[in-house]
């Protein structure tokens, strides 16, 4: 009997708007927020509850770039490899989506510590806002050895990182495009095998752990990986039934390991099978909320560290002023993660969507294709 649970032979299952990549974008920035928050209370969550709320930091940042590749592979790839899209034109659209929200959070954040300092109100933690910071992280050069950039809005090393992958990302697909679907997929796995153990070779350390400021060392084989398994996933039809099992399988898997230790190596395999698995499962009925919801997620990701830093300057001061109980005091840290979610969509409806609108049309208005060729505007940060 023939086994035809993967098979080269039939059409792959196309991604859309509304699907469960979609739905995993969203779960991935809401929890991006809680590990953010997770500190902020009267306990932390990972001495008071469990563990993984800390290294949540680690599977959240890796599932981020992975995904950003295979979204990006899938979407982009059959009209930058045809020169309808050239790798110019890719990288400044790419640019153009992360650099204007994220220098309106810097921005943002420099005023409200210059403001709280005209009123009285220092940072608790002034060593996370140094000015000989700011620089590097503002223009997005951070992970790229450039001194500076920690602290602030300090999760933004990450879109550093992939300013950076976003220019790789077309030499990437040529080579990747003149191979064969499972040789990609082996290709990309070992990459990031023998990456990881160079950098316990030489520095002593597995990649996951370089410091911040060669953060783009760390993105790049995460994000090849992604662009690997979407190569596959285009090329490779996979059952609906065998994707969903073994996505529901490495879910429940990786809840299981991080229940006992990080364990790097097999986490990362998880996250891979549950990107691929999403991929491959039909979306008979889109959602529309679930459309909304992922777009939000770029918003999420670049104003939660900015919203949370904003609500409990002013809730710490509160709680010293008033002695707050205890329970006053969850009450706080439960507004506070509910006003990250509320900052963040109001931030994408009101301000980032509309500045998209406007780039978008620039960027067509500019173009010099053919009126009848268009692109699709499928991504991770959108």
């Amino acid at each position: 009997m023939t086994w035809t649970a993967i098979s080269t032979q039939k059409e792959t299952t196309p991604i859309v708007r509304g699907g469960w990549l979609d739905a995993l974008r969203f779960i991935v920035a809401s929890l991006i927020i809680l590990h953010h928050f997770q500190g902020a209370g009267p306990v932390a969550l990972a001495e008071g509850v469990h563990p993984v709320f800390e290294r949540g930091g680690f599977l959240l940042t890796n599932f981020f770039l992975i995904d950003s590749g295979y979204v990006l592979m899938r979407v982009y790839a059959a009209s930058v490899a045809s020169g309808r899209m050239s790798a110019g034109d890719f990288f400044l659209k790419r640019y153009l989506r992360v650099v204007p929200a994220h220098l309106f959070m810097g921005l943002s954040l420099v005023t409200l510590v210059v403001g709280g300092g005209l009123l009285g109100v220092a940072p608790r933690s002034p060593e996370w806002f140094r000015w000989d910071q700011l620089w590097a992280q503002l223009s997005l050069t951070q992970a790229y050895g450039v001194p500076g950039g920690y602290g602030w809005n300090a999760p933004s090393w990450s879109i550093s990182a992939l300013i950076g992958c976003y220019l790789a990302f077309p030499w990437i697909l040529k080579g990747l495009m003149r191979l064969k679907p499972w040789t990609v997929l082996v290709l990309g796995i070992g990459g990031y095998l023998v990456v990881n153990q160079m950098s316990w070779n030489l520095l002593g350390y597995p990649v996951y752990q370089m410091p911040m400021g060669f953060g783009f060392v760390r993105a790049l084989p995460l994000f090849v990986l992604g662009m690997a398994l979407a190569w596959f996933a285009q090329n490779v039809w996979i059952s609906p039934k065998l994707a969903g099992w073994a996505g529901i399988g490495a879910a429940l898997a990786l809840a299981f390991v991080q229940y006992f230790d990080k364990h790097a190596l097999v986490s990362l395999a998880c996250i891979s099978v549950i990107i691929l698995a999403a991929g491959a499962t039909p979306t008979p009925r889109p959602s529309k909320w679930v459309e909304k919801a992922a777009q939000v997620s770029f918003s999420m990701f670049i104003t939660n560290e900015v919203v949370r830093i904003a609500w409990f300057g002013v809730a710490n001061v509160a709680i010293a002023r008033f002695a707050l109980p205890v329970g006053a005091q969850w009450a706080l840290w439960v507004a506070g993660v509910a006003a990250a979610f509320v900052f963040a969509f109001a931030f994408h409806f009101l301000l980032d969507n509309p500045m998209q609108g406007h780039i978008r049309a620039w960027l067509k208005g500019r173009s010099r294709r053919p009126s009848g060729v268009t692109q699709p505007v499928v991504s991770l940060e959108g």
